[in-house]
């Protein structure tokens, strides 16, 4: 392990969580937003990270998944998915996007965001980025003290 790998790591996982925060303030903004430019109510959107590794792994019939050999090289968001929940219907026919005809009508098609699921997430990634940005301050401290030796022979 290099000595900025875990700059690089912690870097990825700043990243990767200010992109989820991005996306959960997206959610609540528009957790009652009924019309979109694609029709229909909006849809949450979640994130999907994977860990970058160019490592192989090591199977064996004791240890069907593997173990990894060596270090982690971080964090990679894979995608921005839409989230397959159905949306909520509520009654209210005096509502402009009501249902109009059909067994739903008076209903209307509310986002499937969970306001409560959406603080929740909030919290945990506000967490994961700041023990990112504790790793790379106590990254810093260590190379600041490392200067401090070499400066003293």
């Amino acid at each position: 392990m290099g000595m900025f790998d875990s700059l690089n790591i912690s870097a990825s996982g700043l990243t990767s969580q200010r992109l989820r925060m991005d996306v959960i303030a997206d959610n609540i903004a528009n957790a009652t937003t009924t019309r979109t430019s694609e029709g229909g109510p909006y849809i949450r959107k979640r994130v999907v990270m994977a860990p970058i590794n160019g490592r192989t792994f090591w199977q064996s019939p004791l240890v069907p998944y593997g173990i990894r050999k060596g270090m982690g090289q971080g964090v990679r968001v894979t995608s921005v998915e839409k989230d397959k929940n159905p949306v909520r219907l509520v009654y209210d026919p005096q509502h402009p996007d009501a249902i109009k005809t059909g067994p739903k009508m008076g209903y209307v098609e509310m986002p499937n965001v969970n306001v409560v699921t959406e603080m929740t997430d909030l919290i945990s990634a506000s967490r994961a980025y700041e023990a990112n940005v504790a790793i790379i301050n106590g990254s810093k401290q260590m190379f600041n003290k490392a200067l401090e030796i070499g400066r003293s022979t």
